[in-house]
């Protein structure tokens, strides 16, 4: 081992320690693995990689959905330097063509769910030379993913593997334009482990469902990682369905859980009309927005009492800020405070790092800690926009706007990209939003800005509603709510059936923005 461990070494670590205790449950393909038996399986995929003609430093990209596959493929590539590289599994053809082509990759691992989306790219894919299946019936082009588990030795294959090696590019979702391949390092995802297991209280007794996408990092570095590093166990559930997670929770013990706020209300929901065992479960981590309270509360009363927020994205590993248990109620609406070892700032938005703002007042969102990436792969300039150096210190600018209130607790307004300028007055497109939302028949919101030659920009808002509402009644409600200042509210509306999404169900703001979200839906404007 190295100075610092690598993502390997922490896997062994806990094989040292705990070698009988369990670390992988899949009951979709009735695996249930030891410390022991999973690493012994990494090293036999290792080998398999290099065989394959995989080096250190190559790019292994997969194209999977949750399973024990992605966990034995993302520590059998850290065992031998490749570089991991998950994609979306919804991905179409010309998304993976895209992705797997910038981040020049040597090896792709798909399976029957994907197959059809893979082979649809497979002829402008100009870097891979293999392909691995993972299930029955392997393509005549591909290598069967457990033939190759069998066929290898269980020693670790002697590679040296450095802290400062990159060990994954994990790709930003493309909610402004392309994905972008974010370069992480062992050490930045050694220091993230160890602030998500002081932050959860992480143990050797937890069981943690993984039912969230590991493509993701919040999932993968959050969770799976800290508890593997901790020697704690990971029941993995193909994709988040509520019924299957509680049963879960109630079969495995399940004592700690990810999930968006969206899937929380579904789980408190399916709960309240469930007579299944929850009771294990100790704790519930959330994240990429706050929790309403009223989710808040029924998670409380049908599932467990204890959650912690995490706010961050994939640059800074994920998660550079938290909000403790205690916080929920009497901070509610906040991301929370700065983790173990990371600091933030409030600046003048694209500011340099000194230029911070007073307390209170809205500003570009600043992070700095140990775990923020190296770089974005490929792309100079926007590295360089993001990353600045500051007395010795990096910032990573977030593009988000926000603000700390006098106890230093951090509250994300939006999206800089997303702020709207009408007649000189900065408008937030999420509190307009809010607004519509608490509207029965809207499903949906995006609120942007349409340029005008009087005001600079116009509010307009891009509506999934029932068919029977119209934009003047729309306008009457939230004139009537008095939830916004008269010029923030919106002039015009597109009702649409559908909002332009990326592959993780975000909104693309800037297709609307830029007329490409394949709109058919004239505008209905309101009386200025």
């Amino acid at each position: 081992m190295s100075a610092h461990p690598t993502i390997a070494d922490t896997l062994e670590q806990t094989v040292d320690r705990h070698p009988n205790r369990d670390a992988i449950i899949y009951p979709r393909k009735d695996q249930r693995w030891s410390y022991a038996e999973f690493d012994e399986r990494v090293n036999r995929l290792a080998t398999a990689l290099l065989d394959a003609g995989i080096e250190k430093g190559d790019r292994v990209a997969t194209v999977l959905h949750n399973g024990s596959e992605m966990a034995l493929t993302v520590y059998a590539c850290a065992k031998i330097g490749a570089v991991f590289t998950p994609l979306n599994f919804r991905l179409p053809a010309g998304e993976i063509e895209y992705i797997v082509n910038d981040a020049e990759a040597d090896l792709l691992l798909f399976e029957a769910e994907t197959q059809a989306a893979v082979e649809g790219a497979r002829s402008s894919l100009e870097t891979v030379e293999e392909y691995v299946y993972i299930d029955d019936d392997v393509p005549a082009y591909a290598s069967g993913f457990y033939n190759l588990l069998e066929s290898s030795p269980a020693e670790r294959p002697d590679v040296a593997v450095t802290e400062d090696d990159a060990y994954a590019f994990i790709y930003t979702s493309g909610t402004t334009g392309r994905p972008k391949g974010v370069v992480h390092e062992h050490r930045s995802m050694v220091e993230h482990n160890l602030l998500c297991i002081a932050e959860m209280n992480v143990t050797r007794d937890d069981v943690g469902l993984s039912m969230m996408p590991l493509y993701h990092c919040a999932e993968l570095h959050c969770n799976l990682f800290p508890r593997v590093h901790r020697g704690a166990a990971t029941v993995i559930h193909h994709e988040f369905e509520p019924e299957a997670a509680l049963e879960a929770i109630d079969e495995y013990d399940v004592s700690v859980l990810f999930a968006a706020p969206t899937a929380w209300n579904a789980l408190s929901l399916s709960a309240a009309e469930s007579d299944v065992d929850v009771s294990s479960l100790r704790l519930g981590l959330y994240g990429a927005a706050p929790m309403p309270e009223q989710v808040l509360d029924n998670c409380r009363e049908h599932l467990c009492e204890d959650y912690v927020q995490a706010y961050g994205m994939t640059e800074i590993g994920p998660a550079g800020v938290f909000q403790p248990p205690e916080d929920q109620v009497s901070k509610q609406g906040s991301a929370g405070l700065p983790a173990l070892n990371h600091e933030i700032r409030v600046v003048e938005p694209d500011a340099d790092p000194d230029r911070t703002v007073e307390g209170g007042e809205i500003g570009e969102i600043l992070i700095a800690g140990p775990c923020t990436m190296r770089e974005y792969w490929n792309r100079p300039e926007a590295t360089e926009r993001s990353l600045r150096e500051a007395d010795g210190t990096t910032w990573y600018y977030t593009g988000d706007l926000g603000y700390r209130d006098d106890d230093g607790y951090l509250y994300v307004v939006d999206r800089k990209d997303d702020m709207i300028v009408s007649g000189g007055e900065n408008i937030y497109p999420a509190e307009v939003e809010d607004a519509l939302f608490s509207h029965e028949a809207v499903e949906e919101a995006a609120v942007v800005g349409e340029p005008d030659e009087e005001w600079g920009e116009l509010v307009v808002a891009y509506v999934v509603a029932d068919e029977t509402v119209s934009a003047d009644e729309l306008d009457s409600f939230v004139v009537e709510s008095d939830r916004l200042a008269d010029f923030k509210r919106p002039r015009a509306y597109y009702f649409v059936d559908e909002l332009p999404k990326n592959p993780s169900g975000k909104i693309q703001k800037f297709k609307l923005r830029d007329d490409e979200g394949d709109v058919d839906s004239e505008a209905e404007t309101v009386a200025s």
